[in-house]
């Protein structure tokens, strides 16, 4: 099979993309605004009204699916909800969170993971016009202080908290829930507290007045909360209304043609807790009558296995992953035939958010698909986040590189604004959000007097001469610093740099030098190092690390960087390879695996101090820079 068209060019399995031109127009000091030339489209006012759509005229439709949790802990056959399931069950759960005199005052808060009870209770509440909040599990699972965890119940004063698994979050439940808060588990207890089981709310009876409350509800209702991920204070509960989801959602399927063409078959495992799974996948779904099987994998080496299993079974119509569980599906589909002809069968769209994808991987792919199925699966990508519901900003031609984004779905204006010598992008549209709960002061400091939000994140153009290519990333404004000599270090593309050269075995760099005259990178690297260390499997990763070949690989990345750099700004002066990982406590990773460069630097500050003295055992630089 032909792999390039007649013009030489690669072949892409087809498809649409909607937004392909843009009007732009100046403003003053530079100032500039970007909107797409599509206009959006007349949407619905509230989600609910797509999953009774879905009910009433395919009720036998697959709504969602997960596997058997089996008591040894491995999964089992896939238990199956349909759409006239999924509604019966959010009329009776939305029941008994109207009997219980819950409200946005007092909503609910889910603490355990994707499952298919967290789905039901969502849709409940969404249909009783209850807001509910996700809280990533990681903040019960995996934080030993609980202070985000607090900070969340805080903020939201729940009036009912759920678990799955009564067991997994005893500890954060009894460290964090006011004695007075009704908790409903589906197995497990927490030790001296009484507890409400699952199916008292599954079994409740609907009333009238629960279809009531539903009719009552309107784009202004608030749907959901969604936290920030904290990168710099403590996370900021993100307010999702109605409109925001359902403008959205709107904007997507004319941005992804994709979406309305058929029913989409997912296999995902994004935390509901984050507005990627939660608002986009889960929303894109119910919107276009999709089906969403839960993946219990993650791109970990502990639970890769279950999604490859989960792949190898199922052919998802679009896949959405992190660029670290794509490197993992890569690497396997090289030996593994069954996974690649299931993943690759059907598959319309790749699409990965949260950090750079690195060039080699992205190749790899194409390859493979290319071997398999004679063309190339598009690779999607953009730009958006919670406060953006989140979809923002889309490619939007096959052709993408890693840091493209695009343009502008339709009904979103940017405004691109010039600030510390880069372009700040900022949004405005009918899926920003109205701002943050209970916090005034945060929601004012967040738009500007245009009512843009700004952002943070910086941006330039794939081709200034050619503004319909749209937009590529320019890294977050908040990472950039400065050297002592004045010279301004970017920090996004120089990471993105790193992290493609240090293939396969940096997960992510932290770029040092602030108020110094050099350039540093703190790596984390992957597991692919104790491969290339060659030492006997359980070597502590100390060893690892100061290996010969492993020191030896990074004096090779550290000559690549040199040569590669065209001054101060980009010119990496020392490497060094971080044993210890990265703590959610700390807040220096998010739930996703996503760098909070910051808050590394933060509190790492006696090591960075060490690094840039001299002072750091098994620190690398280029040859000719050593002091």
């Amino acid at each position: 099979m032909e792999t390039t068209t007649p013009t030489g060019a690669p072949r892409y399995r087809p498809l649409a993309f909607g937004v392909t031109r843009a009007d732009l127009r100046a403003g003053d000091a530079g100032v500039q605004y970007l909107r797409a030339e599509q206009p959006l489209q007349p949407h619905g006012h509230r989600l609910t009204d797509r999953l009774v759509h879905w009910a009433t005229t395919d009720p036998e439709r697959l709504f969602m699916a997960r596997r058997e949790r089996l008591a040894d802990g491995r999964t089992g056959d896939w238990i199956r909800v349909s759409y006239g399931q999924a509604l019966q069950a959010a009329r009776s759960i939305g029941q008994a969170l109207l009997d219980r005199g819950l409200s946005a005052e007092r909503p609910v808060a889910i603490l355990s993971e994707n499952s298919l009870e967290h789905a039901l209770l969502s849709l409940g509440c969404l249909y009783a016009g209850i807001p509910w909040c996700p809280v990533s599990p990681a903040y019960s699972t995996v934080s030993q202080d609980y202070d985000k965890l607090r900070h969340v119940l805080d903020t939201l004063t729940p009036g009912l908290v759920f678990a799955a698994d009564g067991a997994r979050y005893a500890r954060a439940i009894a460290a964090t829930v006011p004695a007075g808060t009704e908790v409903v588990l589906c197995t497990g207890e927490v030790p001296g507290r009484t507890h409400t089981r699952w199916p008292a709310l599954l079994d409740t009876a609907p009333t009238p007045a629960v279809d009531a409350a539903m009719q009552a509800t309107g784009p202004d209702t608030i749907a959901k909360f969604l936290f920030t991920s904290g990168s710099t204070k403590l996370p900021k509960a993100v307010v999702n209304t109605h409109r925001m989801w359902c403008a959205n959602q709107q904007q997507m399927r004319q941005s992804m043609p994709v979406l309305a063409e058929e029913p989409p078959i997912l296999v995902d495992w994004l935390p509901w807790n984050h507005t990627f799974g939660g608002n986009h996948n889960v929303g894109l779904v119910i919107t276009n009558g999709g089906s969403l099987y839960i993946d219990d994998g993650k791109p970990t080496p502990a639970l890769v296995h279950e999604t490859l299993r989960n792949l190898r079974e199922i052919a998802p119509t679009l896949y959405f992953n992190v660029p670290t569980g794509f490197e993992a599906i890569a690497n396997a589909m090289q030996e593994d035939a069954v996974l690649r002809r299931t993943l690759l069968s059907r598959v319309r769209m790749f699409f990965y958010a949260g950090a750079a994808l690195a060039q080699p991987v992205w190749d790899l792919l194409h390859r493979l698909a290319e071997a398999e199925v004679g063309e190339r699966i598009v690779m999607g990508t953009g730009l958006g986040m919670t406060e953006s519901a989140p979809f923002g900003i889309f490619v939007t031609n096959p052709e993408v590189k890693s840091g493209h984004l695009g343009l502008p779905c339709p009904g979103m204006d940017l405004k691109l604004v010039p600030t510390d010598g880069k372009v700040e992008v900022r949004y405005r549209g009918p899926n920003v959000t109205p701002g943050y709960w209970r916090a005034a002061d945060a929601t004012a400091e967040a738009f500007d007097e245009e009512g843009f939000f700004k952002t943070g994140d910086a941006v330039q153009w794939i081709d200034a001469a050619d503004p319909h290519l749209g937009l590529r990333f320019d890294g977050r404004i908040a990472e950039d610093f400065k050297l002592a000599t004045g010279t301004f270090v970017s920090v996004g593309p120089l990471r993105a740099k790193i992290i493609a050269a240090g293939a396969p075995y940096v997960q992510d760099a932290v770029i040092t030098g602030l108020n110094l005259h050099e350039v540093g990178a703190l790596l984390f690297p992957t597991l692919a190092v104790r491969k290339l260390a060659g030492l006997p499997d359980g070597a502590p990763l100390a060893e690892v690390l100061e290996s010969d070949p492993v020191q030896q690989w990074l004096q090779q990345l550290a000559q690549q960087l040199a040569a590669q750099a065209t001054g101060s700004a980009n010119r990496i002066a020392r490497l060094h390879l971080l044993i210890e990982p990265p703590s959610i406590d700390k807040g220096e990773v998010t739930d996703k695996g996503s760098i909070n460069q910051r808050a590394v630097l933060k509190h790492r500050d006696a090591l960075v101090q060490a690094f840039h003295a001299g002072q750091l055992p098994h620190t690398i630089q280029p040859r000719g820079d050593q002091r």
